[in-house]
Formats: C-alpha cells, structure tokens, sequence
C-alpha cells in the first residue's frame, strides 16, 4: 500500500506572528503561530512547517522560544526553517522540540551543510527546501527569499540535495506562490520521477482541486499550503475527505 500523502500547513512567522504573502511580498497578519499550530493539529494536519523568516539573532531568540511552545501544544511532526546555517542551529532547534529542520540558501551556498546534518542527526531531520522559478533555460534556484539568482539548476541541485542524503525536497515554485492558480505539477513530476526521496509541494494551493492534481499529476507524496488554510478558505477535515473521494490516499 502506498503511503498517504500528506496536507501540510506552512506557517511563515515573523516577529513572533504568522504572516502571509503573495510571490514573497506584500505580507499580511495571520494569527499567532501556536495558536494556528494547535487548530491545524486537532483539524487532522499531517505535518506543520514553521519557518523564521526575518532570522536575525533577534528573531532566533523569539523563534526558538515559539518552538518550545509549538512542541509543548501540538501532537504531529513539525519542521522549523529559516536562518539555519550550521548544526548548532539545528541542535537548538531541535532541543526546543522540532521534529525536522529545512534548509535553503545556506545548504545551496554550502551543500556540505546537507551531509553535517544527516551524518549527526539521520536524514529523517534534514528537509531541504529549495525555490526556483521557469525561465526559457528552465528552472533556476533562487536564495534569501526568491532575492538572489544562483544559476543553479532545480533538477541538478535537488537530485545533489538527495545523493548528499536529503530525506525530502520541499520545492516552491516562486511563480505560483500565493497566487492560488495550481501547483507547478509538470516540475514536480519530474522530481518524483528523478528523486529517491519524498517531495513535498509548495505554492499554488487555492482551491482543493490543486492539492488532489499536485498528488496525481505532480506525483508529490505532501502539499503544503499557507493562506488558504489561515484564512479559512479550505478546512483541513474537508479537503481530506473530498481527497479521499476523489481517489486520494489520505489519513482521515
């Protein structure tokens, strides 16, 4: 039997609060992190993503602090990003209570990153998240945000992530976030196609047709939205049971 794919809400937190945009900017207030983590948890989310996305050495203090909130309140696995550049990081966070951590521009800038944290704490712990958009060349990987161009191929850089000893892809297409039209299912595919380990979804969710199409055409075994479950547009217990109807694997 195969594995149930899994509904993941993204919480972006800055300043100790939840917060929302459309293709990287224009924020706006969702709602306190922890609060939002606990209605996800008992609504029948699979998994919750935390990420600190103003990660100075302020913001880390702030963060850590909501990890060990999240964990003492919460029931599923949850994984915490943004900020992290090297296995103190990681311990910290993961001490606070996370169950995963998810990196970005740091494990492009230094892929060693990727090999540190699965040697010390198995690839179970170690997401790798990576944002990208289509050019007429193809997909390119973008750091700080969707900020900086690298010049780094998604495909190349996801399946060096994977050999590196990734235990999941979260790929955000940086075209489709926020704007609620559908995931990117052609890139996704191809990721399931070419990759050994799980890929997880992001941007695009509007409306529950766009998770069931991201699961069998995009082939990704999690799809992970933010607005539309913060601003109550799709409920979880919903979503999942139209999935199930739908021909979807999903736990209920």
């Amino acid at each position: 039997m195969a594995l149930a794919k899994r509904i993941i809400p993204c919480l972006d937190v800055k300043n100790g609060q939840t917060v929302k945009g459309t293709n990287f900017v224009n924020l706006r207030q969702a709602g306190d992190p922890v609060e939002l983590g606990k209605a996800y948890s008992e609504q029948g989310a699979d998994e919750l993503v935390y990420l600190d996305i103003t990660a100075s050495h302020e913001g880390r203090k702030t963060f850590t602090e909501m990890v060990r909130r999240v964990a003492a309140e919460i029931s599923i696995p949850f994984t915490v990003g943004g900020g992290i550049g090297e296995l103190a990081d990681v311990e910290r966070l993961l001490n606070a209570g996370a169950d995963k951590v998810s990196v970005n521009s740091a494990a492009i800038r230094r892929p060693q990153l990727i090999d540190d944290i699965t040697r010390h704490f198995g690839s179970q712990v170690c997401v790798v998240a990576i944002d990208a958009k289509e050019t007429d060349e193809g997909w390119f990987c973008y750091l700080n945000g969707g900020r900086i161009p690298t010049g780094r191929n998604l495909f190349d850089w996801a399946k060096e992530a994977s050999d590196r000893g990734a235990g999941e892809i979260l790929f955000t297409s940086m075209d489709h976030d926020g704007v609620k039209q559908g995931y990117a299912n052609e890139a996704l595919a191809r990721l399931a196609d070419e990759l050994p380990i799980p890929v997880i979804a992001s941007g695009g969710a509007g409306r529950k047709e766009h998770f069931r199409d991201a699961f069998l055409k995009g082939k990704s075994d999690a799809a992970l939205a933010a607005s539309v479950f913060h601003f109550g547009e799709i409920r979880i217990p919903e979503l999942k049971a139209w999935l199930k109807a739908e021909g979807v694997n999903v736990r209920l």
